[in-house]
């Protein structure tokens, strides 16, 4: 049996409250000094804390002592339309009718209408599934814009009894009586370590672990970038081991060709020092591009090592010429799934004795 218990905003303020309990797992609320409205759900491992009238973003994931979510200027999130100026959450739906930077001709925000997104409906819900006891967010967002796009947004994340590892889905329904086109992205942003090993499931060539090589308008290069630009698109391995001296200062991206295992889930994994790992896994049918993103700066501290993608982030026009936007028939639902959180030394050893095994 599946339990929901619908949100509003009157359940939440600055002292935070319990509002579910089911044995080892519980949900409470409460508001950030800004205003946001939070949901802070937790298990014996660790917690999420996520933003459930906030484009359903989960703000934060800490997991077995460590939180795993960049490091930003931001300490919460604000209560803004502006995506650029709340950014520093651990995953943010980006899309859905279009996607990345705004180049010329284009007329989309930064990453599109998702990230934050104002949900009118909320709620937790607590059950059973193939992979446990869970409880979990999930919420209804419709965007509705005359003549143009009607659609519905449906995520949830469901947090595990006894497991580091959480869950993603996101099912997006044409309202329309025609087709619409449509982009999204999963902005997963972990904390890179220094000398964080990346270990995935994909060949790391200069043909499939291609470097962009052009400059988003909201960054601002030093004179040496276009050089270490240069360096990786011809040695892409160099990535692999974030040494502390690595100049990803604003920031590099990767276009990565993924393979996926029996099941159809790829893999990825930031393997840290001590052995144990971040990881996140998606299936390449649901999401065709993987995108890496690596910011390592004063100010911010960013891996985002996979980005599970329908397109490459260089806005609506340049995407449409690449072929690279799809299209939603009338009344179709597009559906995504992906795992993501922490791996112990043992799993993720096993882990990467799965990968090799893709890989090949």
């Amino acid at each position: 049996m599946t339990t929901y218990f619908h949100l509003t905003e009157s359940m939440f303020s600055e002292r935070e409250q319990l509002l579910l309990e089911a044995d080892t797992l519980e949900a409470s609320a409460f508001r950030f000094e800004s205003g946001v409205a939070a949901i802070r759900l937790r298990n014996e491992l660790g917690e999420l804390v996520l933003l459930p009238f906030q484009g359903q973003q989960i703000w934060s994931a800490s997991f077995r002592g460590r939180n795993i979510t960049m490091r930003s200027m931001f300490d919460q999130p604000r209560a803004t339309r502006n995506y650029l100026e709340t950014y520093g959450g651990f995953l943010l739906h980006c899309g859905f009718t279009a996607m990345g930077v705004p180049a010329a001709g284009d007329t989309h925000p930064l990453h599109g209408e998702l990230p934050i997104a104002p949900y009118k409906r909320a709620f937790l819900v607590v059950g059973k599934d193939e992979r446990g006891s869970y409880i979990g967010l999930g919420g209804v967002y419709q965007h509705t814009v005359a003549f143009s796009f009607n659609y519905q947004a449906e995520p949830l994340v469901k947090l595990y009894a006894g497991s580091s590892l959480f869950t993603i889905d996101l099912d997006i329904t044409n309202l329309k009586r025609t087709p619409m086109e449509y982009m999204y992205m999963a902005h997963a942003n972990f904390r890179p370590v220094d000398n964080g090993k990346l270990v995935y499931s994909a060949h790391c060539t200069p043909a499939t672990a291609r470097v962009r090589t052009s400059i988003p308008s909201h960054v601002r290069p030093g004179p040496d970038f276009a050089a270490f630009l240069k360096e990786l698109s011809e040695h892409p391995e160099k990535h692999n081991v974030l040494k502390p001296g690595l100049a990803f200062d604003p920031e590099v991206v990767f276009f990565i060709d993924y393979l996926a295992d029996g099941d159809g889930w790829a893999h990825t994994m930031q393997v840290h020092p001590d052995g144990s790992a971040d990881y996140i896994a998606h299936r390449p049918s649901e999401l065709d591009k993987g995108v890496r993103w690596i910011c390592r700066t004063p100010d911010q501290d960013a891996l985002g090592m996979v980005l599970p993608s329908t397109a490459e982030p260089e806005g609506y026009t340049a995407e449409k010429a690449k072929g690279n936007v799809k299209t939603l028939g009338a009344g179709a639902t597009y559906h995504c799934s992906m795992i993501a959180g922490v791996l112990t030394v043992d799993e993720a050893r096993a882990m990467e004795n799965k990968i090799e095994t893709i890989v090949g």
